[in-house]
This record gives C-alpha cells, structure tokens and sequence, in this order.
C-alpha cells in the first residue's frame, strides 16, 4: 500500500498504526528511512522519556536507505554483513519517492535492486507500506519503479483488479502528461486534465494508495478531534540588494561571467586528442538496456560543465559567503591542475589508458581524474591549459570583489536581521519569537549562524542553533542540550511543545528562539511550535519550498496563524528566470533512447518550462499552495476515489434503508450553476449496470458491470463511460449538498413529458448511449427501462440492450 497523504497529516502515524497490528501478530518489521529521519523512528522503539508511544512497546528495526547499499558494517546495533534481509513480514519505507530510480547498472547490485530481490522477494511473502508527500517527480516511470516493489516486479499483478498491465496503464498515462506538458498555460487552464486521462489510471492509484490533502482532512474530518490548521498569512517577499554600499556587480553580471566560464576541469574528455577518443569511449561510454541506448562521457561531462554553472548562480543567491568559498574552491582546483601540468613528468610510451589498474595508485602523476581517469599524456595540454587559465582570470575577478562584502556590507544579511527584530517586537502569535531560517547551501547557513547566534543572544536575548546534517550543528543552549551533534537534541529544544519536552526536563526554563538549518530537515519533522519562517535563498523547485514550510504548517498546531518569508534576488521576476534560461543555454541534453522517453528538449519544450516556473514562483510571492495545488503538478490527491468513497461511507451511515428500498431507475433533476455554465451542457447523465453477457466494447471498463455516460440534449455524447472519473466530478459539482426538490424545474419536466408518460426524448438519449457502449447502432426498445415501478430490464428481442438496466439517471437543466 502507498500511503500519499500530503505534507503535515501524519503519515508516520499512519505507519505507526500499522506497525502495530502486524507487531500484535509476531510480525517481525523493518522501517527504511533516510538517515536523516532515522532517529524520528529508533525513538519510537526504545524506552526513552520522548516516546510518547512508550506504552506501546514497538520492536521494529530501523535501517538507512543508504545501508541497502553495504555489505557489511554495523547500522546501529543491526551488523549488515549477518542480517537476513528476506525474514521480515512487513517493510516500510519512509520517503520512498528515493526509491522513484531503477538505474542501470552493470557492475553491481544497486540499493534498488538489493530491496526488491533480497528483501521483497527474497524469503517468505514480504507486505510493503510505503510513505511519500511527492511520490512521482515529473514522470510516470517514478511510480511504476515503487509500484514494482507492492507487485514484486509482476506486470500483470492487478489483472484481478481490472487493471491488465500495470507498465501500459502508465504508459498510457505518461504520454497524457507528455501532451499536457506542451500545451501553453492558457490551454491548460481551460481544461479539465484529469480528463485525459483513462479510468483505468485511476484504479490503479485507487487500488493501491492512500492519499489525503488538506482540503480532504478539513472537509471530511473533525477538526475539533484531530486538531486544527493554522491560518496561513500572505506571504511576505523581501527583494535584498548585494552590497549595502551598491558597488557590487548585480547578479545578472555575476551570471554573465559565469556562463563565460568553460569549467574544463569538469570536463577533462574533451581534451583528449582526437585520434584517441575512440579508446576512452570504448572504455567509458555506457550501453544502457541491452544495448538499445548508448550514454556517452562527453555528454555526462558537458552536463556537470552545466550543473556547475547553475550552482554557481545559486550560491551565489544565496550569500555571498557561499559564493566566495565555491570561487576559492575551484580556484584552488585549477591551480593544482596547472601546477600538476607545468610539474609533471608524465609520459610514457609503453603505457595506455586500458593497461592502468583503477584500483592502483602507480600512474597518478600521470593521470588526471578519480572515477574517470584521463592520461596527462592523451590530452592537448596547451589547449586546457588556455582554458584554464582563461577561468583563473575570471575567478579571481569576482574572488577580489567578493572579499570585499564584508558581513557588515552584506545587504541581504542586514534584511535578515531586520525581519527577525520586527518578528520578536510583532509576533504574530502571543509571546512567540520563534523563527526557521531555511537555506539550500551549508556555506551560507553556517554563515548566517556565525554572524546570528551572538547578535540575537546579545541583543534580543535569544538562543540560536543550527543544522546542517553534518558534524558542524551546534547551538548557544547549552543547559538543555546535552549533544549538539544529536539533531534531536537540538530540535526538542527549539519545538519543546510539539516534541513534549516536558517529559524530559519538566523543569526547563530556556528553548532556542532562531533555527538556521539546510533541507536536511525539511522532511519529516514536526516543529509546529513556530509560526515564522524564512527561506533565505529560493529553491528552483517550489515543492521543494511546500515541504519547508511544512514543517510548521502541521494539523494540531499551537500557532492560530503562520507566516513565511521569501528572499529573492532585487529583480523581476521574469529577469530572474530568465537567468536559469542563460545558464542553461550551453547545456547538452543527453538522449537515452532505451528509456522509452524523450529526454532532449526542445526549445518550445524549454520556453514552456520557465513559464511552468514563472508560473509557479509568482504563485509562491502571492500565496502559499499546498503540494497538490501547485501548477499542473502530479497529485495523486487529484487522482483516486478517497472523496467519493468518504462521502458514500457519511451518507450510508443514516440513510443505508432508505437506498435499499429505493427502485432502480429512480432519477433527479439539477440545474447548472453560474460557475459551471462553460464546463456543462444541459443533458442527462446516466448509471447503468451490465447484468448479463460478454458485450463487446470500443475499450475496457473499469468500473465494470456499472457504466457512467453523460450526453447533451441534443444525442451528443460528452463523455463516454472511459471519462467515469470526470463525469463523478461533474456529478459532484452539480449535486453536492443539494438537499431540496426544485419544484420549477420538476413542473418543467412533467410539462416536457406529460408527467412522466412520454419519455421519449430520454429514450432517444438512453439509445444513443448504450449504441456509445456498445458500438452498435440501436433505435428501438429503450421505453420499457423508464417504466415505473415495473421491471426497468429491455426487452430481450433487441441485440445487446438486454444486457443493461437502468440504475438511476440524472437531468440536467
């Protein structure tokens, strides 16, 4: 089962839950987290003052993602090289949108292989739970590889379920959104996309997952029982300059010189002589899938050549700190490279790339590079030498202007301050000086901490702390916390409330005010106790930004409002995405036709893209979106029945009798409403039921023996019975809390039908939708399905409509 529910809803204790009934059983469990969520979950199964499950006694074990990916070693008390990987009943894996890749790999077992073939198949029948706010990324291929692991590889595993093959639903699927992608917004906007799509799609994610929004949860649930959400504010955009002094280059200056950079020390390839490159493509070039595909390592090279660009432009978003020591690195990179070329000694005729052993370090004066290794010898030195120092000039450039941004200059560091000083003098909440800094890039946090923690201590009387998810985390508390390397430690501090410190310290008197972290926690965490926070640098990906601010925007919090703040460049908008366009225009887009889909972009395809982005950033600077809200994004919230099911399990609770009583054929009659004028035609939408026989239809139905069709007046299907997921949604739109009889619009169709006894005009449209379902042209012997009270089976003279009865029928006006 995939358990999709959207950021802040609780997923782990869904997990939770479900871990217990198979540790009542004597089911032996294993929970694979990231390992930066491995201690959310050991704290659960030990007997400790902050499990708040203590009671519950759970036994599971925890291992990281990353230890599929060793053979031995300990993880924790569990030694990887004895653990019988195929002896656990249940599997849950945490974040399991890391599992969305299947690479290919020649030489060894990937971590991706190892759980589907040691753990999910190995040993005796294995259950899978797996967890995830974005299980799918921008391609259907990131659910068909999770999906693998719930089937353990079998295409055909939910033939039982209507669904024939799992690959060809997704394929189907994928080439909906293919077609969505290259459509313009406006095209987008006018249309339903969920549409597109086939029904059979939507058994699939409604067999197999669990997916709830926020919308679902405030509509569906008692708020008063599992806890309210906090009001989100308008967000507030703060646009920072540089240089307080204004002397600095502006950033698209900054980026005009990065994109002049030619970064060959990335890209040692390119320099090999030409009569050699066959050698080192031989020896480097990957055949992917049998040999259908061919991945080149001048293509991988020109693409890190390009990553590195975008980086650069980032860091350098991000603070000028950060900047500073990327430009010092790569400094530093080249000038060893040049002095190991103008140095060394390095040729020899007797040797060749193929000849030298990897694993040896006897050549390395002759060669450069760690995974790939290039002879000094094979290459044109002159010319990577000209190139590299033509960076050097650069590099030094913008490195002597850099060190002149001292944190007293830097413009966007005085923002940050000013904005925490009016939040502690403002709060929003009573009494709540919390704030989370959130930056991409350890440089820049660790800077922000250097230059924060003693001012806001000094100053507003406020402890600071930061995390990185490495071993530089650390805090000014010092009374509460006794491991500033513990992340926890650190955390339970800074959120006593909604991690119940006072279980532990019910004495404590001193929390952390100022968190300034990197993504490492942008997942899985509760820290609900602050309603404040601040992304200091913005993520291209907005999603990415969603799951920050999840972490305070959490069902049940203490904070009756919430606020974030965006930094961003002092530009435009369209400037500043257009700056990803001009890094990006030197880069090579790599073809591997063997994955089946087409990964060279076009420009139209491109131009799309940045207004996909465009888009979705202004949306960021004006609201904050939930994760199924975003643009034209994936939501599997969008794409299952969880809402209709939730509201037929509400209505049978108090009306269960009064439908088993009610005849078959039994209609309504709706109007359309002032927001639905454009989408809805007046027509009927019909429900029948396939009672008898094998009828041969134009596609395979789903929802089979029940076939929804909605036609217009005038005989014109709208939309068969493959688009049943669309027509529920109209359904829904049109009759959702409508409670009361219109007695105009009833009079107008006893007037049309002469108070039911001529219905010709529905027979008319009933034939035309069963000759839709069967696609067989019929004329006659639709009368009797509107008899009232008698039997609503056709006749059994007219060729397949003996198969169907009416069900219920709605008119719409």
């Amino acid at each position: 089962m995939y358990t999709a529910d959207s950021v802040g809803l609780g997923k782990t204790f869904t997990a939770l839950a479900v871990i217990k009934y198979y540790e009542s059983r004597n089911d032996r469990v294993l929970v694979l987290t990231p390992k930066k969520l491995r201690d959310n979950w050991i704290i659960y199964t030990q007997n400790d003052k902050r499990n708040i499950f203590s009671e519950d006694r759970f036994n599971y074990d925890v291992l990281n993602h990353t230890d599929l990916s060793r053979d031995g070693g300990k993880s924790g008390d569990i030694d990887l090289k004895t653990i019988n990987w195929g002896n656990y009943d249940l599997v849950v894996i945490d974040e399991s949108h890391n599992f969305r890749n299947n690479p290919a790999v020649n030489d060894r077992e990937t971590r991706y292989q190892k759980l589907m073939n040691q753990i999910i198949k190995g040993g005796h029948k294995t259950r899978l739970l797996m967890l995830s706010a974005t299980p799918v990324n921008n391609k259907m291929t990131d659910l068909k590889n999770q999906i693998a692991f719930i089937t353990e590889g079998n295409d055909y595993a939910l033939k039982d379920f209507g669904i024939d093959s799992i690959s060809n639903t997704l394929r189907k699927a994928q080439r909906v959104f293919n077609t969505l992608s290259k459509m313009s917004e406006e095209e987008k906007t006018k249309g339903d996309f969920l549409g597109y799509f086939d029904l059979d799609y939507f058994k699939l994610l409604d067999t197999l997952t669990i997916a709830r929004s926020r919308k679902h949860i405030e509509k569906y649930y008692n708020l008063n029982e599992v806890g309210q959400f906090p009001k989100r504010l308008e967000p507030i955009n703060v646009k920072s300059e540089i240089d307080i002094e204004d002397s600095f280059l502006k950033l698209s200056e900054i980026n005009d010189e990065i994109s002049n950079l030619n970064l060959g020390i990335y890209s040692p390839i390119k320099y090999v002589y030409p009569n050699l490159r066959e050698v080192y493509e031989n020896k480097y070039d990957m055949e992917v899938k049998s040999g259908k595909g061919h991945f080149k390592q001048r293509d991988r090279e020109d693409n890190v050549v390009s990553l590195m660009r975008v980086n650069l432009l980032k860091r350098m978003e991000s603070s000028i700190e950060s900047f500073r020591l990327s430009i010092s690195r790569l400094l530093e990179n080249i000038n060893n490279t040049l002095e190991l070329i103008d140095n060394g000694e390095f040729y020899n005729q007797n040797i060749d790339i193929n000849l030298i052993d990897p694993e040896e370090d006897e050549y390395d004066d002759m060669i450069f590079g760690n995974n790939v290794k290039v002879l000094l010898q094979d290459m044109d030195l002159v010319k990577w030498k000209e190139d590299l120092n033509w960076d050097k000039d650069i590099l030094i450039n913008l490195l002597n202007e850099s060190n002149k941004i001292i944190p007293d200059r830097d413009a966007k560091l005085h923002d940050l301050k000013s904005k925490i000083v009016e939040k502690v003098n403002n709060p929003i909440n009573k009494g709540n000086k919390k704030v989370i800094v959130f930056t991409a890039f350890a440089d820049t946090a660790k800077y922000l901490y250097e230059n924060i923690s003693k001012w806001a201590l000094n100053d507003l009387g406020l402890h600071s702390a930061l995390i990185t998810g490495s071993n530089s985390n650390k805090t000014t508390l010092k009374k509460y916390v006794t491991n500033s390397k513990d992340i926890n430690d650190i955390l339970i501090n800074f959120s006593p409330i909604s991690k119940e410190r006072n279980h532990i310290y019910p004495e404590s008197d001193e929390e952390i005010d100022i968190l300034i972290c990197t993504d490492c926690i942008s997942e899985g965490q509760n820290l609900q106790d602050c309603d404040y926070l601040i992304n200091y640098d913005i993520h291209w990906n907005p999603v990415r930004i969603i799951q920050r601010f999840g972490r305070i925007d959490r069902i049940g919090s203490c904070n009756n409002k919430i606020q974030l703040v965006n930094f961003w460049p002092n530009m435009e908008l369209d400037e500043y995405i257009n700056l990803e366009s001009r890094v990006k225009n030197k880069m090579t887009m790599v073809n591997i036709s063997a994955t089946g889909e087409e990964n060279v972009i076009s420009k139209k395809q491109s131009m799309n893209d940045l207004d996909y982005r465009r888009i979705q950033l202004q949306e960021l600077q004006e609201r904050v979106i939930d994760l199924e809200d975003i643009s034209n994004s994936i939501s599997i919230t969008d794409l299952n029945f969880n809402d209709f099911k939730v509201e037929l399990m509400n209505y049978l609770k108090e009306n269960e009798q009064e439908l088993e009583k009610s005849p078959k054929g039994i209609y309504a009659i709706i109007n359309i409403f002032d927001d639905l004028i454009d989408e809805i035609e007046p027509g009927v939408i019909f429900l029948l039921k396939q009672t008898s026989g094998i009828t041969e239809v134009k596609e395979r139905n789903p929802l089979s023996p029940y076939y929804l069709i909605y036609i217009n007046e005038n005989g014109e299907v709208k939309l068969n019975y493959t688009k049943s997921k669309k027509i529920m949604d109209y359904y829904k739109k049109l009759c959702l809390s409508k409670n009361k009889v219109l007695q105009d619009l009833v009079k107008e169709f006893e007037l049309e039908t002469d108070d039911g006894k001529d219905m010709t005009n529905y027979s008319s449209l009933l034939s035309e939708s069963i000759e839709n379902i069967l696609g067989v042209k019929q004329e006659v012997g639709v009368k009797s399905l509107f008899s009232k009270g008698g039997t609503v089976n056709v006749k059994q003279d007219i060729n397949g409509l003996e198969e169907f009865e009416l069900i219920t029928f709605l008119i719409i006006k």
